[in-house]
C-alpha cells in the first residue's frame, strides 16, 4: 500500500465520516463529489472491506468502519500534533540549543548574545558545554552540541567552519610593571621577563608560541593558568606580564587598570570560528542563534 497516497484517503474517509454526507466532505474538502466517492472506493479496495452504506439519510459507517474510524481520527490527531509541534519549532516557540564554547569565548562571546537571544525566545532550552576549542570540536563530532565556538584555525573534514570576529592577542601588565608599556619591546626582550600564558593545549597558547618561535624566540613562561579571566587578574596584581585578548580587556586599557606592552613586531590577529557538523542538520533555534552570532561585533 502506498501509504503516501493512502494518508489522503485516510483523511478524506474522515471528512465524509464526520460530515456524514459525500456532498458535505466534498465542500469541506473543497474537492469535488466524483473525487471523494472514487477515494472511498479506492481506500475500500486496499482494506478490503466496506467501509460506508449509503442511505436516504446520508451515509452510515459499517463495523468495519467504525473500527478504522477510530484509528484514523487518533492518527489524524497525532499528525496534527506533530505538525503544530514542527511549527512552533519553526516560530521558535520552543526547541533546545546545545552550545559548546570554552569560558574567555562563553563569557564575552556568547554570553550578550545569549542574553538578548533569550529575552526573545524564553521557551527555547540553552545548554553550554565549557571546554576547549580542540574538546569542543570532539564534542561536536560525537553529537553532543549543535554548534561550537572556537579559537581558530581548526581543520577538520567534516565540519563547516564559518569565520567569526577578529580577535587581537596582546600583553598587558598591572601598575608594578608599567614601565613595560612605555615603549615598544621586541620579542626577545619580552621573554626575559615574568610572562603569565595559557595553558600547552589551547589554541590560544599555541598561536602565540607559534609566533615567537616564526621570530626566533621561545618562550618559557613564569606561570600558566587556565583562564584568560586569571591571566588579567595576576597581570593587575603585579605578577607579569600577561598575554590576553586586548578585544576583551579593552575596559581595563580604558580606565588604566591595565597597560598595554606593545611587541616588536605586533602580535598577529586571528578569528573566532563557528563549527557545524556537514552530517547533522541544525535545529531552526540553533541556525536562528548562530546567524546573531555570525553578525555580532566583538569591538576593539
Amino acid at each position: 500500500m502506498n501509504m503516501v497516497t493512502s494518508i489522503d484517503r485516510y483523511r478524506i474517509f474522515h471528512a465524509v465520516a464526520e460530515a456524514g454526507s459525500l456532498t458535505q466532505a466534498a465542500e469541506d474538502l473543497f474537492v469535488s463529489q466524483p473525487a471523494v466517492s472514487q477515494s472511498i472506493k479506492k481506500l475500500e479496495n486496499e482494506i478490503g472491506a466496506a467501509l460506508l452504506i449509503r442511505t436516504a439519510r446520508g451515509i452510515q459507517l459499517t463495523s468495519a468502519g467504525v473500527v478504522l474510524l477510530s484509528y484514523v481520527d487518533q492518527a489524524l490527531q497525532l499528525l496534527e500534533a506533530g505538525e503544530r509541534h514542527v511549527a512552533d519549532l519553526r516560530q521558535l516557540n520552543r526547541g533546545d540549543i546545545r552550545i559548546g564554547a570554552s569560558d574567555t569565548l562563553c563569557r564575552h562571546y556568547l554570553l550578550p548574545i545569549l542574553d538578548s537571544f533569550h529575552r526573545e525566545h524564553p521557551h527555547i532550552q540553552l545548554h553550554v558545554t565549557n571546554r576547549t576549542s580542540r574538546e569542543t570540536v570532539t564534542l561536536l563530532q560525537a553529537g553532543q552540541i549543535d554548534f561550537g565556538i572556537v579559537n581558530l584555525p581548526v581543520s577538520n573534514e567534516r565540519l563547516t567552519i564559518f569565520e567569526g570576529p577578529r580577535l587581537q592577542d596582546c600583553f598587558v601588565v598591572g601598575d608594578k610593571y608599567r614601565e613595560l608599556a612605555n615603549r615598544p619591546l621586541a620579542l626577545a626582550e619580552l621573554s626575559r621577563v615574568p610572562l603569565l600564558l595559557l595553558e600547552t593545549g589551547s589554541v590560544t597558547r599555541a598561536q602565540i608560541d607559534e609566533f615567537f618561535v616564526a621570530n626566533g624566540v621561545s618562550l618559557t613562561p613564569e606561570i600558566e593558568l587556565g583562564s584568560i579571566d586569571l591571566l588579567v587578574e595576576f597581570a593587575r596584581i603585579g605578577l607579569g606580564v600577561s598575554a590576553v585578548i586586548r578585544n576583551f580587556v579593552q575596559d581595563d586599557l580604558t580606565r588604566g587598570r591595565l597597560y598595554e606592552v606593545q611587541t616588536v613586531p605586533p602580535m598577529p590577529s586571528r578569528s573566532v570560528g563557528l563549527i557545524v557538523s556537514k552530517e547533522v542538520p541544525m535545529s531552526y533555534a540553533a541556525v536562528q542563534l548562530m546567524t546573531q552570532l555570525r553578525a555580532a561585533r566583538l569591538d576593539d
